[in-house]
């Protein structure tokens, strides 16, 4: 349960952390939520849970966007993002997504992407994009899949289980957050009032150059998996990072890895 007041289960610790253990993905994978939202006749659209911007800075990648603002709980993200926000169209603000500061219907569409996972009260999340978007407009999200589409994510957790007795519950707790699970976003989408919902699912290659590139920015403490091996000793890392290294590599010699992870996608209408 998260601590009062808290409005991320995320750990967010260093913005150039984050890029190597997740930014990276997030920008592959913000042109198929784009793709699956609809959005083409969209001229003000939000970013909920922005991050450092992997989607914010592909969604100004289209001159008919007028208006693209964006927002995320972590102040040590938004100010990376706005450090690189050289486009007027381009409003960033650090905040809750289930208490937005945005006036009501004030925006085409609310996009988030693999954000609400982590949001304390995910459906009040979706609420307020509901809220701050126009009758007739766009509201979308992606979440992982934790438990069977992040193959690299899955080997991780089931290791550190097995070496570990802590790591099990970390591992179910992490697998099993709201939204991840098929169907959570539409059922939630529904239920706060969204119109033709539509589920889907998108796919993108997480290739790794080698073991290292794979490690890396886990031993470097951003996000669920780097927080649980920061918890560990030098000796508990060490044997750690050597089982994985033996998975990673599989009896091969250690380099380029790819795998196949999937999020789950839906997106509704403002009625």
């Amino acid at each position: 349960m998260a601590a009062e007041g808290k409005t991320s289960n995320f750990n967010a610790r260093n913005a150039a952390e984050y890029e190597r253990s997740m930014g990276r993905w997030s920008r592959r994978m913000a042109p198929g939520l784009i793709a699956f939202a609809q959005i083409g006749d969209a001229r003000a659209v939000l970013d909920v849970g922005c991050g450092t911007g992997s989607l914010l800075f592909t969604l100004a990648e289209n001159p008919d966007f007028s208006r693209i603002a964006g927002i995320d709980a972590a102040e040590v993200y938004v100010a990376a993002a706005q450090a690189r926000a050289h486009d007027p169209r381009i409003d960033l603000r650090h905040g809750d997504a289930a208490a937005m500061p945005y006036e009501t219907a004030s925006f085409d569409a609310a996009l988030s992407q693999l954000v609400l996972q982590f949001v304390p009260a995910p459906q009040a999340a979706l609420a307020q994009m509901a809220r701050v978007v126009r009758p007739g407009g766009v509201v979308a999200a992606a979440v992982w899949n934790s438990y069977g589409g992040m193959p690299h994510q899955r080997m991780f957790w089931d290791i550190a289980a097995m070496l570990d007795p802590r790591a099990a519950a970390e591992r179910d707790r992490n697998f099993f957050r709201p939204m991840t699970r098929r169907g959570d976003l539409g059922s939630a989408m529904q239920a706060v009032g969204l119109a033709n919902v539509v589920e889907s699912s998108v796919t993108i290659w997480m290739d790794f150059a080698d073991f290292a590139d794979f490690w890396g920015p886990i031993a470097g403490g951003e996000g669920t998996l780097g927080k649980y091996a920061l918890s560990l000793t030098a000796e508990e890392a060490a044997r750690l990072e050597a089982a994985l290294r033996q998975s990673y590599c599989a009896g091969q010699p250690d380099g380029e890895r790819n795998f196949a992870c999937t999020a789950q996608v839906a997106r509704g209408i403002v009625a």
